[in-house]
């Protein structure tokens, strides 16, 4: 096991403290002022939300067996010290694909979706409770017409702090294509043994998107749990990195290890600083975010909500856009927004 602890910065942010992500700042692009002192908040000293990343192996769709497999790793990380342990994306069904060629592979996969009052996903609620560490439960959830790409947070009181439906669904591939994107970005208030802690999450194409991190620093999230099941190479890492800095947030994404996927299971602080990664192998990777830090970089930063021109923004919701970026989904029909 890995214990990953950033450094501790001095809340006197200023631009030429803030990581630029290998940007230049030239006689163009002059550096804004120094934020005051006196607008940052006070330190009362160390603040910390642990959060554990299950990087691990499902049993292929077996949801009885995955279940019990996320049960373990969470008692694994509750004795590590964690206070928040994340599951990767559709952890119930181990992202298993189905081949949509095969008659009723669709209806199959389908059949495996769970109720979010089932007992197998209220389970985590009562075991969060017993171990006084939030669990973020990923799985196929239940709903019509479709199923949805899903995650309940529960708190280590047991009680749900938000659920949240992936909403950029990957209709390119026939398993995405055959769920329901969700309706909104949630963002909720975790009971942590720091205090409280505005949590968000996103699933996997999501953080592809800049608007999905941008949506739930809006809404006032501090860290962002996210659910991965991707291959993750350097360029994806480093937009993980770039939304973190780029909206003064924390994130934490769990992935799966090989031999599904490739692992590394990441985390970044508010500065766009490494707090930890795994490996290709199956882990608990522990992360530790300074709750003192990521606020003082919120409440000085000049980037996330602190200068921005939503006015100037409304070609962004447009549904327009040129043919050069029309696409054609699984299963052979036009990408649409507006009919998902």
């Amino acid at each position: 096991m890995r214990f990953f602890q950033p450094l501790f910065i001095v809340a006197h942010l200023t631009l030429a403290s803030i990581p630029r992500l290998g940007a230049q700042v030239t006689t163009d692009h002059p550096a804004p002022p120094a934020v005051a002192a006196a607008a940052l908040p006070s330190n009362h000293g160390p603040a910390t939300l642990t959060v554990a990343l299950l990087q691990i192996v499902p049993e292929n769709n077996n949801v009885t067996a995955n279940m019990a497999k996320a049960e373990q790793f969470c008692r694994r990380a509750a004795g590590m010290g964690a206070d928040v342990a994340l599951m990767p994306e559709l952890w119930s069904v181990g992202y298993t694909r189905f081949d949509p060629k095969e008659p009723g592979g669709r209806e199959s996969f389908q059949a495996k979706a769970l109720r979010k009052g089932s007992d197998a996903i209220q389970h985590f609620g009562a075991l969060a409770k017993e171990l006084n560490m939030a669990i973020g439960v990923t799985y196929l959830e239940a709903h019509f017409p479709a199923p949805r790409d899903s995650i309940t947070l529960f708190d280590r009181h047991g009680t749900e702090i938000l659920t949240y439906a992936k909403i950029h669904m990957c209709d390119f591939t026939a398993m995405e294509a055959a769920m329901d994107p969700g309706d909104d970005f949630q963002v909720g208030d975790l009971d942590a043994k720091a205090g409280k802690v505005r949590i968000g999450a996103m699933i996997c194409f999501d953080r592809e998107q800049p608007e999905s991190a941008r949506v739930l620093m809006i809404k006032g999230a501090e860290i962002v749990l996210t659910p991965n099941a991707c291959d993750l190479d350097s360029l994806r890492l480093d937009q993980f990195k770039t939304r973190a800095w780029e909206n003064a947030i924390g994130l934490a994404m769990a992935n799966y290890p090989k031999p599904m996927l490739n692992g590394h299971s990441i985390a970044f602080d508010a500065e766009g600083s490494c707090l930890g990664k795994s490996g290709e192998d199956e882990d608990v990777l522990l992360v530790r975010f300074d709750l003192n830090q990521l606020r003082a970089r919120r409440h000085s930063t000049v980037w996330a909500n602190a200068y921005r021109r939503p006015q100037r923004y409304s070609l962004l919701i447009s549904p327009d856009k040129d043919d050069i970026w029309t696409r054609t989904n699984k299963d052979g029909t036009v990408f649409d927004a507006s009919k998902r």
